[in-house]
């Protein structure tokens, strides 16, 4: 360019300042680049001090004589510069050369700042990549249960009581019919798994089904009522919403209220998951719009197929023959006796979360080592799962009821395998003491005196030396009561004594004046407590041919 377009001077697009032209495409960078070094030699823009009324100002009419008045001193003086260096050029030819002079000269700065900003940023993600350590390809980072959460019913492994062929529940999903339903079972039976194959079948029709997900720990009802709303409105495009609340117990009885109304117009379709009995902790008009599928603990056939499936999925070898066992260094990757994974399955009680889980753990360890993992490799590190018992729950009632049976049965291994049980899961032993005190009555009774005896002193001596020393006197006693002879006559005479007094019609009989107290000199008078020859029966006359143990 030549002198003139040097000394010309333009606007700053960002920042509004005056500059020369040879200086203008310098200062565009550093105004575009803020947030980088040059940023902090450009001073924050000040905000331009109010402008100074003049005394000719007219406060009535609230205008100036002339519209320069009213900017501020330095704009002011700008404004005035820039009037005498103007040239006497005609008004819209200056401002159409201006303009096209500002654009020229500004559109190559801008297309230099453009790449400029992206090599800046390339730079500065790889400085923050070479200071934060790139983390490994690790494939846990993700849960092995959530990698391998089934898509598909033909994925879907176990429960082929619910989910097997020519069963009604899989019959309606392979057809896209998703009825109300409660899935109940143990934990890692399959109920996540089975919402995760209903989500592919909504995901297979967007257009009429959606699927959302809740959990009842984190949820409350505000949420279940957004989802409502939502559900309405895809509704009238002809869209069912299907919720699945998972840990549906967690809500209380009054909380399940705001499911009833909905399902019962068919505004959504609500499958909830629970590991609780629904006849104790769902509401009985829910229960009725509902559906309960009874889902069973994995057979361990069926956690071996998850297991092997897991493993194929993550490239482990599976070596079928138990006499190979390859040294360090002689396998090229990770490999695993089938022996080794049947061993997983029978100690993960039915649970494939807990299966699923002990297969990570020994992938892990072993992921740097190449060798064929055997049994007695992970026998060590991988102990046997815990026991499913809850003290307030469904197993609770089962394995005290199991443990009573058992000793009327006289099956004393029964009887102290059920007490063991309870022992290793951290019963109360009070309640099982309590229990066995019932047990020496009901089913003993007479035949043995000796037995509620020995269960009472039972009890009083767990109640003297608590966990873990009273294990010993819970085994005894569940021993003896198993062996002891049985009798059931004073429970089944109870019962029908009890029977005959329910099914009196009208007034219950009176006792018989001789057998009532005397307490008094006018109640001796009157017959009360005195015996004749006539009067020497014991129940009321209305009841003398009854016998309770025939």
């Amino acid at each position: 360019m030549d002198n003139t377009t040097e000394n010309t001077e333009s606007f700053c697009p960002i920042c509004e300042k005056t500059f020369p032209m040879s200086e203008i495409e310098q200062h565009v960078n550093k105004c575009i680049f803020l947030n980088s070094a040059d940023s902090e030699e450009i001073p924050k823009r000040k905000r331009s001090p109010s402008p100074v009324l003049p005394q000719n100002f007219n406060r009535k009419s609230r205008g100036p004589q002339s519209k320069v008045d009213l900017i501020s001193p330095s704009k002011k003086q700008k404004v005035e510069t820039k009037t005498e260096k103007q040239p006497t050029t005609p008004r819209n030819n200056k401002t159409k050369s201006n303009k096209s002079l500002v654009v020229n000269e500004l559109k190559p700065s801008i297309t230099v700042t453009k790449a400029t900003v992206a090599n800046n940023i390339a730079s500065a993600t790889s400085t923050k990549a070479s200071a934060v350590e790139k983390p490994k390809d690790n494939s846990f980072s993700i849960p092995l249960a959530k990698q391998l959460q089934p898509k598909s019913l033909d994925d879907f492994i176990g429960q082929n009581h619910v989910l097997g062929e020519n069963t009604v529940l899989r019959a309606l999903l392979e057809k896209g019919d998703i009825p109300n339903m409660i899935l109940w079972g143990p934990p890692g039976c399959g109920k996540t798994s089975l919402s995760g194959v209903i989500q592919g079948i909504c995901k297979s029709n967007p257009t009429k089904l959606k699927f959302v997900s809740l959990c009842a720990a984190t949820a409350g009802v505000k949420d279940v009522q957004n989802v409502v709303s939502a559900a309405k409105l895809q509704q009238k495009f002809g869209c069912r919403t299907v919720l699945f609340m998972d840990e549906i117990h967690r809500f209380n009885k009054k909380q399940q209220d705001i499911f009833l109304l909905h399902v019962e117009k068919g505004d959504i379709v609500l499958i909830g998951a629970t590991t609780e009995n629904p006849s104790f902790t769902i509401n009985s008009a829910l229960l009725s719009r509902c559906r309960v599928i009874v889902m069973q603990k994995l057979e361990p056939d069926s956690l071996y197929s998850i297991i092997e499936r897991a493993a194929r999925n993550l490239e482990v070898k599976i070596i079928d023959d138990p006499n190979i066992s390859l040294q360090e260094g002689q396998c090229d990757s990770i490999a695993v006796q089938a022996d080794a994974l049947k061993w997983l399955a029978d100690i993960s009680d039915g649970d494939a979360r807990i299966a699923l889980g002990n297969l990570q753990l020994v992938l892990q360890f072993h992921e740097t080592k190449s060798k064929v993992v055997t049994i007695e490799d992970i026998k060590e590190k991988i102990k046997k799962s815990h026991l499913l018992y809850d003290r307030k729950g469904e197993e609770h009632y089962n394995i005290i009821s199991a443990m009573h049976k058992s000793i009327r049965g006289s099956d004393v291994n029964a009887a102290l395998y059920w007490t063991t049980r309870m022992i290793v899961s951290g019963e109360d032993p009070l309640y099982v003491a309590r229990r066995m005190v019932r047990a020496a009555s009901e089913d003993i009774g007479n035949a043995d005196p000796t037995a509620l005896m020995l269960a009472v002193n039972t009890m009083q001596g767990c109640q003297l030396l608590g966990k873990p020393e009273c294990d010993v006197l819970l085994a005894q006693c569940a021993i003896y009561l198993a062996r002891a002879p049985k009798s059931r006559e004073a429970d089944s005479a109870l019962a029908k004594a009890k029977q005959v007094i329910a099914s009196c019609q009208g007034l219950q009989p009176s006792v018989p004046l001789h057998l009532r107290n005397a307490p008094t000199r006018l109640m001796k008078d009157l017959g009360y407590g005195k015996f004749t020859g006539s009067q020497m029966y014991f129940m009321p006359p209305e009841l003398h041919n009854v016998n309770f143990f025939n």
